[in-house]
C-alpha cells in the first residue's frame, strides 16, 4: 500500500474510459486505495496493459440488478470518493446517483466526468475528445497556415481538460469538506476544463495579439523561431527561442551571422526558410551536440521509444519498466509522501472476492451464486 499523500482515501470508481480511469490513476499513484467496479462481460484481453487502471483493484458487479446497486451503496457508505463517467442520469436510473448515494454517506465526494456537462443542449448525446475540443475552438487553433485543423491525440480533452480537472476538483472538494464536514456533486465536463486550457490564448485575443486563423500566431508555428525543422536525416528539431537573449543565442549556434530582421513580419517566411535550410546541412545527432547544455531552447523531436532513453528523462526517471511495460512514473513529486506505481492493472474482477471482503460486504459467496457480482474467469 503506497504512503503516498493520498494514503487514507478511499475511492470507489465505476469502471469507463478515458478521463475517468486517468483520474483514477493519478489518484492511486498518489496513495488512494481506489475500487474499480467493473460491468459483467468487461473484456480482459491485454487487460494488463490498460496503465490507465494501474494501481487499483477490480470487482465485476452487476450495476444493472438492484442487488448490484445495493453492493454500490454499501461500498459508498465506506468511502471518501465515488467516481463516474456514465452519460447524464444513467446513474440514477440505476439507483446509484448523487441523491441515493450522499443519503448513505452525506460526506460523499460524488465525482462526475462528462463530456458536454450534466446540463445543457448536448448533455446527452455523445461524443469524444475531438468533438469537445472541436466545439471549445481548441481544436481550430492547431495546424499551420492554410493547412487543416491537426488532432493533438487526445491529450487535450481526455487527459488535460478531463481527468486533471477531476482530479483536481476531488481535492478540492475533500479540502472544503475538512470545514464543513459535507461531501458534495462534481461536474466536470471536458468541454469546460478545454476552455479553461485556453485562458491564455483568450486573454492573448482580447490584447489584439492573437487571431481566428491558424499558423500565424505565436504559439502556433506563426513564427519562424518557435517552430519544427527537419535534420538531414529525415529527423525533427523543436525550436523555441521567443526571448531576444534565447534568439541570440540561437542564431550564433546555428552559425547564421546575416538574418533577415526577426521583426520585419513581411520578411518572416524569408527567415523560415534560411533557418530551415541551415538545419538540412546536419543530422539531428550533430545538432543536438551543438546545441547541448545551451540556451538555445532546442531539443529533438524524439519518438515514444527514443524518449524512454533520453538521458535527462532517464536520471528523472520518467518513465519506469515495469514487468517488461514502458510507463510513465507517479506525478507530481513530493519530498516526504512520494507515490508510487503499485500494483499491475488489474484484470476486470481479479479481486472481487478479496476486494468487496475488505470493504465490509457480506455474503460474498451468496452474491457470487446469484450471479450479482463475479470473478474473473479462471
Amino acid at each position: 500500500m503506497s504512503a503516498g499523500p493520498l494514503s487514507g482515501l478511499r475511492v470507489v470508481e465505476l469502471a469507463g474510459i478515458g478521463p475517468g480511469p486517468f483520474c483514477a490513476m493519478l489518484l492511486a499513484d498518489l496513495g488512494a486505495r481506489v475500487l474499480r467496479v467493473d460491468r459483467p462481460g468487461a473484456p480482459a484481453r491485454q487487460a494488463r496493459q490498460q496503465l490507465l487502471n494501474r494501481g487499483r483493484q477490480s470487482a465485476i458487479v452487476d450495476l444493472k440488478r438492484p442487488e448490484g446497486a445495493a453492493v454500490v451503496l454499501a461500498l459508498v457508505s465506506r468511502a471518501d470518493v465515488l467516481l463516474e463517467g456514465m452519460r447524464p442520469g444513467v446513474t440514477e436510473r440505476l439507483g446509484i446517483g448523487p441523491a441515493e448515494c450522499m443519503r448513505r454517506n452525506p460526506g460523499l465526494v460524488y465525482a462526475r466526468m462528462t463530456g458536454w456537462g450534466q446540463a445543457g443542449p448536448l448533455a446527452a448525446t455523445a461524443g469524444h475528445d475531438i468533438n469537445y475540443i472541436a466545439r471549445t475552438g481548441a481544436l481550430h487553433m492547431i495546424g499551420r497556415a492554410g493547412g487543416p485543423p491537426q488532432v493533438p491525440l487526445n491529450l487535450v480533452g481526455d487527459f488535460g481538460g478531463g481527468g486533471m480537472l477531476l482530479a483536481f476538483g476531488i481535492c478540492a472538494a475533500l479540502w472544503e469538506r475538512q470545514r464543513s464536514g459535507l461531501g458534495q456533486v462534481i461536474d466536470a465536463a471536458v468541454i469546460d476544463g478545454t476552455a479553461a486550457l485556453l485562458a491564455q490564448a483568450w486573454g492573448a485575443r482580447a490584447a489584439g495579439l492573437w487571431r481566428d486563423e491558424r499558423g500565424v500566431n505565436r504559439l502556433d508555428t506563426g513564427l519562424p523561431w518557435y517552430e519544427v525543422y527537419e535534420t538531414r536525416d529525415g529527423q525533427w528539431l523543436a525550436v523555441g527561442a521567443l526571448e531576444p537573449q534565447f534568439w541570440a543565442e540561437f542564431t550564433r549556434i546555428l552559425g547564421l551571422a546575416e538574418l533577415p530582421d526577426r521583426d520585419d513580419t513581411g520578411r518572416r517566411e524569408e527567415l523560415r526558410a534560411v533557418i530551415a535550410a541551415r538545419f538540412r546541412q546536419r543530422t539531428r545527432a550533430e545538432w543536438e551536440e551543438e546545441f547541448a547544455g545551451s540556451d538555445a531552447c532546442v531539443a529533438p523531436v524524439l519518438s515514444m521509444s527514443e524518449a524512454a532513453r533520453d538521458p535527462h528523462i532517464a536520471a528523472r526517471q520518467i518513465y519506469r519498466d515495469e514487468d517488461g511495460v514502458i510507463q510513465p512514473a507517479p506525478v507530481p513529486r513530493f519530498s516526504r509522501t512520494p507515490g508510487s506505481l503499485g500494483a499491475p492493472p488489474p484484470l476486470p474482477g481479479e479481486h472481487t472476492r478479496e476486494a468487496l471482503a475488505e470493504w465490509g460486504i457480506e455474503d460474498i459467496d451468496g452474491l457470487i451464486a446469484a450471479r450479482v457480482v463475479r470473478e474473473a474467469p479462471i
